[in-house]
């Protein structure tokens, strides 16, 4: 057994985060592109909580959240509504929160490999980032154009993990969402909780989880890092 080894743990290395409502509101206009989608569908709009309840989704189960099972064959045509808006209003509509680039920051400085595991497209991911200055810090992304299988399979998050070169045990998965919190035990990777999104602590309890956090800021998730590695609750 390696002598790093605490409590199963390995120390961790490796960050992999979700992007909307992890570490970016793109909320506003994800709300205008379903509707602009739906709208050129010729179905009608959805209220505004319905649809954010479906971000970080892949957008065929958007669709079918909103407009129900029998809508699923019209999948290509509503992701290819909904790109054309977003190509017009989701970069520049999107905000990254206030602390992510301080958390970005403490955790390079301790040696961390970051990474991007999401539904949105890699090229808008990294379009927020470059923007924002941040896009240098993260070493992978993982888009929802890079993989077949999205969250909740652990697809993705493998594809993260090889990217990185790392193992599972030696990395932490940050989300907001169910399907996050399903690919990460799907993956057999420590999952952190933050509720910056619409699902409420309580909707976590059937998944494992290392931790939970209202939001996700420098020295609280650091402290969260500390005691995963030391295999403490």
């Amino acid at each position: 057994m390696n002598s790093n080894r605490r409590n199963g743990f390995l120390p961790i290395s490796a960050i992999l985060f979700d992007f909307d409502f992890t570490l970016a509101d793109s909320s506003v206009p994800v709300v205008e592109c379903v509707n602009f989608a739906l709208r050129g569908l010729g179905l009608p709009e959805a209220p505004t909580d319905a649809v954010m309840r479906t971000i970080g989704l892949h957008l065929s189960e958007t669709l079918v959240e909103l407009a129900g099972p029998e809508h699923r064959p019209r999948a290509k045509e509503f992701l290819d509504l909904f790109e054309k808006r977003a190509d017009i209003v989701m970069v520049q509509g999107t905000e990254v929160y206030d602390d992510v680039p301080e958390v970005v920051d403490g955790l390079k400085s301790l040696g961390m490999r970051l990474g991007i595991v999401s539904t949105k497209y890699r090229r808008r991911i990294e379009a927020i980032l470059e923007r924002d200055g941040l896009l240098s810090s993260f070493d992978t992304i993982i888009g929802g154009d890079d993989v077949v299988r999205h969250k909740p399979y652990p697809d993705p998050i493998h594809a993260a993990l090889a990217s990185l070169g790392a193992d599972a045990d030696q990395a932490v998965y940050v989300g907001d969402s169910l399907p996050d919190a399903q690919a990460a035990q799907a993956a057999s990777i420590p999952f952190v909780a933050v509720l910056s999104g619409t699902t409420e602590l309580h909707e976590f309890d059937e998944y494992l989880k290392a931790a939970s956090l209202p939001a996700l800021t420098s020295t609280e998730f650091i402290e969260v890092l500390g005691r995963i590695s030391n295999g403490s609750p």
